[in-house]
């Protein structure tokens, strides 16, 4: 079964992608263009990959890579609310320019529980950039600031360009609204 079968409709073409993407690697370089301190991208894995693998090659500054899991979701459609590190950073942020870089902002609480960890580890700045934000789901305990938004979206499910629903969807290079009876008959 083809898996574009199982999308509604395309939210966000591959090439508005591609384009806005573009536009987010400029203006991260535009911003640290005159620090000559290198920047740590933290990739919130596994749906960020994508979009920071994109992201990093636009950026013109010298960039150091970090990973991390943090779970809060599981096989569901709604964050549990509990965070718990699977994968912390390798190396550490003292004294470091900071950027989060996240698939998609939702409700918010698994970031703001994020950064607030990340910034009691020292990092000289601490900015926030994510592919999709949906400030129509964000929760009154999320204290959140996002720095660099690719598209800010409707309150619809969606996958695809590294965002999956139960691990699946996830190579699809664009963003699609999931049917809703994908993830209702679980």
């Amino acid at each position: 079964m083809a898996i574009h079968e199982d999308l509604d409709r395309i939210l966000i073409t591959e090439e508005q992608i591609r384009a806005r993407v573009d536009e987010l690697g400029r203006a991260i370089t535009e911003d640290y263009k005159d620090d000559p301190d290198p920047i740590v991208l933290v990739c919130i894995l596994k749906g960020s990959v994508v979009f920071f693998s994109d992201l990093m090659r636009r950026i013109d500054h010298d960039c150091r890579l970090d990973f991390m899991i943090v779970k809060s979701y599981g096989a569901g459609t709604e964050s549990s609310g509990n965070v718990r590190f699977m994968k912390d950073l390798d190396n550490s942020i003292t004294g470091k320019h900071v950027i989060i870089v996240e698939d998609i902002i939702d409700s918010g609480r698994t970031l703001t529980f994020l950064r607030n960890n990340l910034i009691t580890r020292g990092a000289k700045t601490l900015k926030i950039c994510t592919l999709l934000d949906k400030p129509d789901r964000r929760s009154p305990k999320a204290d959140i600031t996002v720095d660099y938004c690719g598209f800010t979206i409707p309150n619809e499910f969606v996958v695809g360009y590294g965002l999956d629903y139960d691990e699946k969807y996830r190579n699809l290079p664009e963003v699609g609204v999931l049917k809703p009876e994908v993830y209702t008959n679980v």
